[in-house]
């Protein structure tokens, strides 16, 4: 309640761009302070039974993580956990740094529940990230997995550029053994060719990506973000194809595209400025999680992302069929202890050890 009474008042005063960098710098410096690691996991951290989990052979502590977007460049894995999260997705990386969309690159739709994201995969390219993570002692039991793109600049021109530039970030990750999981970010709505740029969304580049990914050897899990405008008809269609390759699961789903679909659409902008995180990705997602996890069994692993903002909206999108979520906007406007409130409400629902 302090968060939201006192601090989220005048953190919302504050451009959302500059606020989120105030976070990175603020968080990367406690986390080379272990007293104020200790002092946040005493107000924020989890201390229930045990919910630890094992997913395609990874273990995670609690089955809350960060999304991806947040920390870009790998600059919070010493401090999440301190705040009850059980991992992040670092990135989204691309093979060659980028500055990203022109701003404003994020827009808070306060009545919405809702941000519009429009930062354009900037990351300071793969081979800075890998020597970052390397450089940092790990946290015991802390995930970190690795969200990985193309490059978002007018070098990554067509389809067979992209399509290098995701092989070249991959197998970099691979030679080096950075990461616990690899994710494959086939639909980004903010890169360079706009917000009709999810090329490897389309069935028949999907089969293409994963032909070639084939060829380079992994021993981390593989997973896929997945569109959440698609129809269900559409999106199966993805599966399908996913479902015929070695590789384990799917993350539901990115931001939404749709205006339209807000709660107060005159909030938004006229022109597209970027994808809706948040409340408008709720229901698709949940929606498209259910269907997969009935349609498929237990053939994907399902990690559930899109408008958590509670312990039971968490719940939601584990009965809906999710093995673990994440989430960002949710932090953002319910405050740090949300993650606590997650996993106390799973351990609730399903009991702890």
């Amino acid at each position: 309640m302090f968060y939201k009474k006192v601090l989220k008042p005048i953190f919302f005063l504050i451009h959302p761009e500059k606020m989120h960098a105030m976070v990175l710098v603020l968080g990367e410096f406690f986390g080379y302070i272990p007293p104020a690691r200790y002092l946040l996991r005493l107000i924020y951290g989890y201390r229930g039974p045990n919910i630890a989990k094992v997913i395609d052979g990874v273990r995670y502590e609690r089955p809350v993580l960060l999304s991806a977007g947040f920390d870009c460049d790998a600059r919070l894995t010493q401090v999440l956990a301190s705040l009850s999260f059980g991992g992040e997705e670092v990135g989204s990386v691309t093979a060659l740094p980028c500055e990203g969309n022109p701003r404003p690159r994020q827009t808070r739709l306060v009545r919405n529940k809702s941000l519009i994201v429009f930062k354009g995969l900037r990351n300071r390219g793969a081979d800075r990230t890998i020597k970052h993570i390397l450089s940092k002692k790990r946290v015991p039991g802390y995930v970190i997995g690795i969200s990985i793109a193309s490059t978002n600049n007018s070098c990554v021109a067509n389809e067979d550029d992209a399509l290098k530039d995701f092989l070249t970030t991959f197998k970099k990750m691979n030679d080096a053994g950075v990461g616990d999981y690899y994710t494959i970010n086939i639909s980004c709505p903010n890169s360079y060719s706009g917000k009709d740029g999810e090329t490897f969304a389309n069935p028949r580049l999907l089969a293409v990506m994963i032909n070639e990914l084939q060829k380079i050897p992994t021993t981390k899990p593989v997973y896929f973000k997945m569109p959440i405008n698609l129809e269900w008809s559409e999106f199966n269609k993805l599966l399908k194809i996913i479902d015929a390759s070695p590789y384990q699961g799917v993350i539901i789903g990115n931001l939404n595209k749709k205006y339209a679909t807000l709660d107060h659409p005159e909030d938004a902008p006229k022109e597209y400025r970027g994808g809706l995180s948040g409340k408008p990705c709720f229901a698709l997602s949940n929606d498209l999680i259910y269907k997969t996890r009935q349609t498929y069994g237990k053939r994907f692993t399902i990690i559930g992302t899109g408008g958590i903002f509670s312990g039971e909206d968490a719940l939601t999108k584990f009965r809906a069929g999710a093995d673990l979520v994440q989430l960002i906007t949710g932090m953002v406007f319910e405050g740090p202890g949300l993650m606590k409130e997650i996993c106390e409400a799973y351990a609730e629902e399903y009991g702890g050890r």
